[in-house]
């Protein structure tokens, strides 16, 4: 794998993938493709603000949401941080493509460490048959994700438009369910990786951070949709939240976190780059890729 090197602590590989090393782990940044979005999915914000915001950050796509997984090499083990959607109504699907391009095969993956069980994380877990992907990985998730999608309480109360999500997170538990590693609370989940709770876009999400050699690198899942927006305007939330007042206070307290500590950011919607750093700018918060 060929990586140019733009710094002493990044390898950029090619669009697809690109790596940090964050003391004995190197972390790379997998692209899955997209998900279709609307601005009109955001809430306390003016759609034609959102676009404004948008604009002013350069971004010329305001219909889709990039996804990215994470792999981590390190400690040990070969761990992949979310799947991807998996191709999911037509969402991503790229993941496994772009591994191979970085001559990954799904069966080296030991441990997949989910952030949460919305469907573009968990639809690449399972190919269109129910099989998992991953046959020689563990699943390491909240006690409370699997919980919440397992219920048929909460099935019951989801518009029916919404059930193939709950059917597709049970198809990717049951998968797995001989490989199942449920967590009850932040606490390390492999060697040098920590998990942090981080609540409101689903009961279990989940972020994981990595701290060796006296660096540290934090993956905060979906913190963030639209970055350009949503870091200097904690406040705004999304539809796919499924409490927007705890999601804003969540997303709020990570970026004090992480730009007091000048904490090296990875995120599944951060875009292609896969890499940020937070900085606080007055009042508000700036973001800028690493």
């Amino acid at each position: 794998m060929r990586a140019i090197e733009s710094s002493p602590e990044t390898e950029i590989t090619n669009l697809a993938f690109r790596s940090r090393q964050v003391g004995d782990f190197t972390i790379t940044a997998f692209s899955d493709g997209y998900l279709a979005a609307s601005l009109d999915l955001l809430s306390n914000i003016d759609p034609a603000d959102a676009s404004r915001m948008l604009e002013s950050a350069g971004a010329r796509d305001h219909t889709s949401i990039h996804i990215n997984c994470y792999l981590v090499r390190g400690g040990g083990c070969t761990a992949l941080i979310d799947a991807g959607a998996g191709g999911f109504k037509q969402w991503g699907g790229r993941l496994t493509t772009n591994l191979a391009l970085a001559g990954i095969q799904p069966s080296e993956i030991e441990a997949i460490l989910l952030t949460h069980a919305h469907p573009d994380h968990v639809g690449g877990l399972t190919d269109g048959l129910g099989n998992a992907m991953f046959p020689n990985a563990e699943l390491v998730a909240h006690h409370r994700e699997v919980a919440f999608w397992q219920d048929d309480g909460n099935l019951s109360r989801t518009p029916e438009r919404a059930h193939g999500s709950f059917l597709l997170a049970r198809r990717a538990f049951d998968s797995y369910r001989d490989r199942l590693r449920i967590f009850d609370a932040g606490g390390e989940v492999l060697p040098g990786i920590t998990t942090m709770p981080f609540p409101g876009h689903t009961p279990g999400h989940s972020g994981y951070r990595l701290d060796s050699g006296g660096r540290s690198l934090l993956v905060w899942g979906d913190i963030v949709h639209f970055p350009s927006i949503q870091v200097p305007r904690p406040d705004v939330s999304i539809a796919f939240d499924q409490d927007s007042h705890l999601a804003s206070e969540t997303r709020s307290r990570l970026l004090d976190l992480a730009s007091s500590e000048g904490l090296l950011i990875a995120g599944m919607h951060l875009g292609e780059l896969g890499f940020a750093h937070i900085e606080r700018k007055g009042g508000t918060y700036g973001i800028t890729y690493a």
